[in-house]
């Protein structure tokens, strides 16, 4: 057992290190690639290898310095609406289509009255585009509410659930529908913000009332 706990960390280690070059999104990256010079550091100190410990060490405590940053930067976020025909947007659906289709398959912009559509910036850049059709009973019923990769540290959705809900209900928003969750990160990000499963005329979905 002794000679096996080495080489399970150092292989633990190793996965830790690899996934972490494949998430695209910042804090991600600085949490898993942390477990991964932190797993190194255990395994250097059970075989003896100080070179390895010092480096991982080194490398653990410049993750939690940028994670502090990170966590610690103060953003600003603004809500944006557009019109269906704005020439940005085609520009912004066109660049992340694969991923959009992942979230919200066959989504595609429309022209009707009842609509609301806006984009989330953060630090002026665009981080969210949201479009939901709006009842006369104030039921918005989303059909897309996307973040970019990068973005997806659930500050997007705290804001828009939070800070920008005066705005939504200026807009006679009361509850927020999705009728259909077909992704299981998205699943979890509306948990996350609140939504419960609900019915919706005998459809199940997930809701959240502002």
């Amino acid at each position: 057992m002794t000679n096996i706990l080495p080489q399970l960390l150092g292989y633990l280690a190793f996965i830790f290190l690899a996934v972490s070059l494949w998430v695209n999104n910042d804090i991600k990256f600085r949490w898993i690639n942390s477990l991964g010079s932190l797993s190194f550091v255990f395994y250097g100190i059970l075989i003896q290898a100080f070179p390895i410990v010092l480096t991982n060490g080194v490398l653990f405590a410049i993750n939690m310095y940028f994670l502090f940053k990170i966590y610690r930067r103060q953003e600003k976020f603004d809500l944006v609406e557009f019109r269906h025909d704005a020439g940005l947007i085609p520009k912004f659906l066109s660049f992340y289509q694969k991923d959009i289709a992942a979230y919200f398959p066959g989504f595609v912009i429309g022209d009707e009255q009842n609509e609301i559509r806006f984009v989330v910036l953060r630090d002026v850049v665009v981080a969210n585009l949201f479009v939901a059709t709006v009842s006369s009973h104030g039921d918005a019923i989303v059909k897309i509410n996307y973040t970019v990769p990068k973005y997806r540290d659930y500050k997007v959705g705290r804001f828009l659930f939070d800070e920008g809900k005066e705005f939504l209900q200026h807009k006679g928003i009361k509850r927020i529908i999705y009728l259909q969750v077909s992704n299981a990160d998205h699943l979890k990000f509306l948990k996350v913000m609140g939504f419960k499963k609900e019915r919706y005329e005998a459809t199940e979905c997930y809701m959240k009332h502002i």
